[in-house]
């Protein structure tokens, strides 16, 4: 009881905290650029922090936990990719989108794929690549909410809907207020809250089941493919099954969300920094939630649901004044992927499929009704459709990154696109996603659906790009 009115204080009091920064962030975000970006003028800390909670959130919490809870050591091949991703994206691409979103005023990814087209062309590529940001993150949002679901109903044992109605009014009212300027302030002080619970609930845990020393008994008492490097796959499905999950982290090269915090830096130094922050908290929290997952399946056996045992864990183990403070940090903390996935999705509707201008309007005013749209709809979907946090994310995020991803990839390598091949390509990467997600057969770790949208989406920019150059060097000939 006394951890229950300790989580349910600690949540109100960062709600009031939330809305204020809301309020304060209002003033400042008066324009799109204020609204979108933040005046491109984060400094290193909040730029690195925001961009890893924004990355991160439930689907890390909760989501990978059980997912190494329930699969053992294999899941631990996630993570390599899952670095590497941080690398490339801050370091590779990073200048490339920064320099061109500062040179062109670019507001979103969109502006940025969109540079190699013109006319009925450009306008037709921004509404495609909208309807795509909307369709996925309202998948994303929704396990978002889903994992908000799971917390209250840990917490407070409510009914979960309730719980998801609560944690989505929440996150609308401060990004309805306040832009990327809020979500980045409110982000940086949940990413250190997720770094503090990533220390201290595994160490408690890893501590109460006795340490390494555990670990032998627990792993003699799961099934025999728990244990395995590989999760008892050999030959090609081993090699299928790493490749799967390390691609995972190389999809947030197609991010809008995250490209987001690299384009509002506010200069090189602070993309940088920005960086080594990001990479730095990513290790911690992700080795953090890995010892969890693994010392909670030596607490728990492999009883109860994988995605549960995060909120089981800090309730057995923790105080009870202070597993309700963590908790209900913890509830907030999930939040802060939902904020920049209202804010893209704000920005795709009244920035890059042009319905502020269309209507006349402020590109403010739409961006906030399109994130009330996108709301009630990831509502409906939670409740409507059974699927894990950990499914659901990564289905939006493998989708958008290889739609967006090998675009990026290509400007990166001095190569623009022309607007017919960035529309080809666009459309190829988000249909294969679909079609290995619903249809085919995605193959062990998932590895079809993994790389084979980025194959066929490079294939086509290939094709393009062969098919440019001898009609240029036709056109030469006749000259």
């Amino acid at each position: 009881m006394l951890s229950n009115i300790s989580a349910l204080v600690s949540l109100i009091v960062f709600a009031i905290v939330l809305f204020g920064i809301g309020v304060w962030a209002a003033r400042q975000s008066a324009s799109g650029k204020q609204f979108l970006l933040g005046g491109r003028n984060l400094g290193p800390f909040v730029a690195g922090i925001a961009y890893a909670a924004s990355s991160s959130s439930a689907w890390v919490l909760l989501g990978f936990t059980g997912f190494v809870y329930s699969s053992g050591p294999s899941a631990l091949w996630m993570l390599p990719g899952i670095i590497a991703g941080y690398f490339v994206v801050w370091f590779w691409a990073g200048p490339v989108l920064q320099k061109s979103s500062e040179k062109n005023d670019h507001l979103t990814l969109t502006d940025f794929l969109v540079e190699g087209a013109s006319g009925k062309l450009e306008r037709f590529i921004r509404f495609v690549a909208s309807l795509m940001i909307a369709f996925c993150f309202t998948y994303y949002v929704a396990s978002q909410f889903q994992g908000a679901g799971v917390a209250f109903t840990s917490l407070f044992s409510i009914e979960a809907n309730v719980g998801i109605i609560l944690g989505a009014i929440l996150i609308v009212v401060y990004t309805f207020l306040g832009g990327l300027l809020a979500i980045s302030v409110i982000n940086t002080i949940q990413g250190i809250l997720m770094a503090v619970v990533a220390v201290i609930l595994p160490l408690t845990v890893f501590i109460a089941v006795g340490g390494f020393s555990a670990f032998p008994e627990m792993m003699a008492s799961a099934p025999p493919e728990y244990s395995q490097v590989f999760g008892g796959r050999t030959g090609f499905l081993a090699f299928g099954f790493i490749v799967g999950l390390s691609a995972v982290g190389f999809s947030a090269l197609g991010q809008p969300q995250l490209a987001a915090w690299i384009m509002a830096s506010r200069d090189e130094k602070a993309r940088v920094s920005g960086a080594v922050v990001a990479i730095s908290w990513a290790c911690l929290v992700f080795t953090g939630m890995a010892i969890l997952g693994l010392s909670a399946r030596s607490l728990y056996g492999g009883e109860g649901v994988p995605e549960s045992v995060f909120f089981a864990a800090a309730n057995d183990l923790l105080p009870a004044v202070f597993a309700g403070v963590v908790a209900a940090a913890t509830l907030s903390a999930i939040m802060s992927t939902v904020d920049s996935l209202f804010l893209v999705t704000g920005g795709a509707v009244s920035h890059d499929m042009g319905v502020a201008k269309t209507l006349n309007l402020s590109e403010v005013l739409v961006s906030r009704i399109a994130i009330i749209t996108i709301c009630v709809f990831a509502v409906v979907i939670t409740f409507s459709f059974e699927a894990t946090i950990f499914d659901r994310t990564i289905f939006a995020w493998t989708s958008l990154g290889a739609s967006f991803g090998p675009i990026v990839v290509a400007r990166v390598l001095k190569h623009r696109p022309s607007g017919l091949s960035t529309l080809c390509a666009i459309c190829t990467g988000f249909g294969l996603s679909l079609g290995y997600e619903f249809v085919f057969d995605s193959g062990p770790g998932q590895i079809w659906a993994r790389i084979m949208p980025w194959i066929g989406a490079f294939a086509v920019l290939t094709w393009f790009a062969i098919a440019e150059k001898r009609n240029n060097q036709q056109s030469a000939i006749e000259k």
